[in-house]
């Protein structure tokens, strides 16, 4: 996979499990880009912005967001709604990561403009194979723009 930037992940999910699952699948294939991650849709928003806990910090903005839907606070939906709705963030990719396979939340997030939307796997070996292939697309595949 050739990339000509140093791509960003930052994910946004409540499940500590679910983070680390994510953490050791990109260790799986050797994918060493940057990883953050934020607990819940409020962070997400404050990690964004460069505010709250944020604030002082010096944070790339991110190449790819991965976005559960099901967090407390502020949820994937509204976050997703926020994002896709300011001039700032809009273009950051978002791939819905979730346990729902509900058609009404599949046809939310289209309309909300996500990018992808995915339904986690169940086994650690289906979450490497999904976690290369996002990588190979996203980063060695399609065209981002420059943050």
């Amino acid at each position: 996979m050739k990339v000509n930037f140093e791509p960003i992940i930052l994910m946004a999910d409540d499940d500590a499990d679910d983070k680390l699952m994510m953490k050791e699948a990109l260790a799986e294939n050797n994918i060493n880009h940057s990883i953050y991650f934020v607990s819940d849709g409020a962070e997400l928003m404050d990690y964004l912005h460069e505010r709250g806990k944020f604030l002082l910090e010096k944070l790339a903005k991110p190449s790819l967001i991965i976005l559960d839907l099901n967090m407390p606070k502020i949820d994937g939906r509204e976050a997703l709604g926020l994002i896709k709705s300011d001039t700032e963030l809009k273009r950051i990719p978002i791939i819905v990561l979730t346990t729902s396979k509900a058609e009404d939340d599949i046809m939310k997030a289209y309309d909300l403009g996500v990018n992808s939307f995915i339904s986690k796997p169940v086994g650690f070996s289906d979450l490497v194979t999904l976690t290369r292939e996002i990588c190979n697309y996203w980063f060695g595949t399609v065209a981002l723009p420059k943050q």
